[in-house]
């Protein structure tokens, strides 16, 4: 069911007759209205030997009930791909108003996306060929059966017949660092996520394999083991439903007939033999509790040949602080205090480079010793 911030609902759907719509005042008297949501409190409820899954979007709940004992991981699956489905068909920011003027529409997306609280087709490209917003057209039976067959057929995503003046591929490679360091300067945690993003212009039914230098090697026991093979590590990974596991998991090798147009081809993450692109040096120091000053060295790791762009270092201050007075070797720094943070911007770092932050942050007066 779909709740507004009040807790009214703006629709629902049974699939089983185990969970009553009254389960709604419960969600809205135990979890709206106690402000029981927010980054604090877990996504799932229990209430009345009844379970509550929910995710918002703008200022609507999105929420899933169910008496049995189900995946959680398969419930949030299947909410976020609502979620991606409605802002397909009505727009990225949509809200409450727009969900009322098209309760038909969702109505028929929730029957079509799953069955007796089962999910079933929640591809947006093969839901808009048979559910749209009025443009309908006589379907002949030659274009049924096609359809039936687009619908149940093994290649969902993809539908036949697709036909461009050129054949393009676009791959994208994102990926982020996270590091926890300590007081000595010491690595505690350090990994990588990645993902791969491909905007494929394709005709016809292509069969593609995303290669890499070298194999994936994700049994690590058998990599320590003795089985030393060359090849990339990664602690997990995850794919997109067009990747065909069977010859993955045989060889490696990551096969697939993409989608039409713009997709995630998978998901990754990374904690050994990472290289860190910088080295983060920081030194704090309180005088009384009116004044506290920061000295930040950066040093990139990497070849003395490549350079970083568009460099952001957010230096987090305390929340009384007034003003800062700020000096830098390289780029601009500023306080900013919607952040509650000194944000250092470095639109070119060279590599084997050091830069230099100093600054002096003025503290308001406060009555607790240390506000931060």
């Amino acid at each position: 069911m779909i709740l507004n911030q009040k807790g009214d609902i703006l629709l629902s759907r049974q699939y089983r007759d185990d969970v009553s719509r009254a389960a709604a005042d419960s969600f809205r008297l135990q979890v709206i209205a106690a402000k029981e949501t927010g980054s604090q409190v877990g996504p799932v409820k229990r209430i009345e030997n009844c379970s509550f899954l929910y995710t918002r979007h703008t200022n609507m709940y999105f929420v899933a009930l169910t008496r049995s004992n189900v995946n959680p991981a398969l419930v949030f699956e299947y909410l976020f791909q609502k979620i991606k489905i409605l802002k397909a068909y009505l727009g990225e920011e949509f809200d409450e108003n727009s969900m009322r003027n098209n309760m038909t529409l969702i109505y028929e997306l929730m029957d079509e996306t799953m069955d007796f609280g089962y999910p079933q087709n929640c591809a947006v490209d093969v839901l808009r060929l048979y559910i749209n917003l009025g443009a309908v057209k006589a379907v002949q039976e030659q274009e049924t059966s096609e359809l039936t067959s687009q619908i149940t057929g093994a290649i969902d995503w993809r539908r036949e017949g697709i036909k461009h003046r050129r054949n393009e591929v676009y791959i994208d490679v994102l990926e982020s660092v996270s590091l926890l360091l300590s007081q000595n300067g010491s690595i505690l945690r350090n990994e990588v996520t990645g993902q791969v993003q491909m905007n494929t212009k394709l005709s016809g039914m292509p069969e593609c394999k995303f290669g890499l230098n070298d194999k994936l090697v994700i049994d690590r026991d058998n990599y320590n083991n003795g089985n030393r093979k060359r090849g990339v590590e990664i602690d997990d990974c995850t794919f997109h439903r067009c990747v065909r596991l069977g010859k993955f998991d045989a060889d490696r090798t990551i096969t697939f007939i993409p989608p039409d147009g713009e997709f995630e081809l998978m998901r990754y993450r990374v904690t050994d033999n990472i290289n860190l692109p910088f080295r983060v040096l920081p030194a704090i120091q309180e005088h009384g509790t009116t004044k506290v000053s920061i000295n930040l060295k950066v040093i990139a790791n990497f070849s003395d040949k490549l350079f970083s762009t568009s460099v952001i270092i957010r230096i987090p201050v305390p929340r009384n602080t007034s003003k800062a007075k700020i000096k830098v070797s390289l780029g601009r720094a500023k306080y900013e205090p919607e952040q509650q943070s000194i944000v250092w911007r470095i639109r070119r770092f060279p590599g084997k480079a050091e830069c230099h932050l100093s600054s002096e942050v003025d503290l308001m007066p406060t009555v607790r010793k240390k506000v931060w």
